[in-house]
């Protein structure tokens, strides 16, 4: 395969992919054909949850377990919050391996055709917003409704103060993803809903309906995507087959391993953060995470060749010390059961 230039020094043969990710992640083991079912431990566990909606267990690309406690089941979609970053971050890859984007250094300014700041904003790379390291001042939190009521969502996220360095510490901030949607759909003149049917859903099989856009009809970049419980893990199984799915290439293998590369990291949860992924560990096995507001979380453990969905209410919230942490025992335990079975 002819690789673009961001990516000749990643170059990569599908066994080096393999071998390569285990300086991040362990080989891949034997695969175990059965997981739980209903009434065993894991859906015991599960049903404990009350804002837990649905569980989906992927291994060597073949769901093992699939069950929806509550909500609207495993087969409509559900809002994935910000595990959408993880998505957008993926259709950069794509950017960057089609040409549309020369690479994660790439200023962003000129590809949003904007006049210079005169200060760090005129630094920052697709990298930057890709690692949430724009140095910008959040617009999440007690920000987000005050961004989402202004009259241009981009333009607000880029005229935030600059509280660090571009490049610097690990800032959580929707807008700046914002910025990055829209630097894409004006690279490839296309809107982030037609990347994401045509880059990722239409050779994945998968359904991604339209979501919320900004005033000037852009749609929001990092948040509020939905899809079907059971395409949400699939998608984490393509990832771990290298980007490949069937006799297709949707995402390169460079990228993936570019992305589980730790550059910044999360004050709260303490962990790494790569390219729309976070960096940690589970159960003793080393895994990537996409996770979002309620509970939304997509995981990978390339270990195991497995890949985890957990969709759960949008509408409250999942803090560590909390729900999150009672979906990371969730977590563990589906792993270990693996690792025994």
């Amino acid at each position: 395969m002819m690789l673009s230039a961001p990516y000749t020094s990643l170059a990569l043969t599908r066994r080096a992919f393999v071998g390569g990710a285990t300086a991040l992640f362990a080989a891949p083991s034997a695969i175990a054909r059965t997981l739980p079912g209903p009434n065993d431990p894991i859906s015991d566990h599960a049903a404990e949850l009350p804002q837990l909606h649905a569980l989906v267990l992927n291994r060597g690309g073949e769901t093992v377990y699939a069950e929806a406690f509550r909500g609207p089941g495993l087969e409509r979609p559900a809002n994935i919050k910000s595990v959408s970053k993880t998505i957008h971050a993926l259709l950069a890859g794509i950017a960057i391996d089609r040409g549309i984007l020369t690479g994660p250094d790439q200023r962003v300014l000129p590809l949003l055709g904007h006049a210079p700041f005169g200060d760090g904003r005129d630094r920052l790379t697709i990298g930057h917003l890709l690692s949430m390291q724009a140095g910008l001042a959040s617009t999440s939190g007690r920000d987000y409704g005050p961004w989402i009521a202004s009259a241009d969502w981009v333009e607000h996220a880029l005229s935030r103060n600059l509280v660090d360095t571009p490049g610097g510490r690990f800032i959580y901030s929707t807008g700046a993803w914002h910025i990055l949607g829209a630097a894409l759909s004006r690279a490839s003149g296309e809107s982030l809903l037609e990347m994401a049917r045509g880059w990722l859903g239409e050779p994945l099989g998968i359904d991604i309906p339209a979501w919320v856009r900004d005033p000037q009809g852009r749609y929001l970049g990092g948040n509020e995507m939905a899809l079907r419980p059971r395409a949400l893990a699939q998608l984490g199984s393509v990832v771990l087959n290298g980007g490949r799915h069937g006799d297709r290439q949707v995402i390169s293998q460079q990228w993936i391993t570019a992305s589980w590369q730790p550059r910044a990291r999360s004050p709260w949860s303490g962990d790494a953060y790569g390219y729309g992924w976070f960096l940690t560990r589970f159960a003793g096995r080393a895994a990537a995470y996409g996770r979002g507001y309620g509970g939304q979380l997509l995981v990978v453990v390339p270990g195991l060749d497995m890949s985890i969905a957990i969709t759960s209410d949008p509408t409250r919230p999942a803090r560590s010390g909390g729900y999150f942490t009672q979906l990371r025992a969730l977590i563990e335990r589906s792993i270990s059961h693996v690792e025994t079975t």
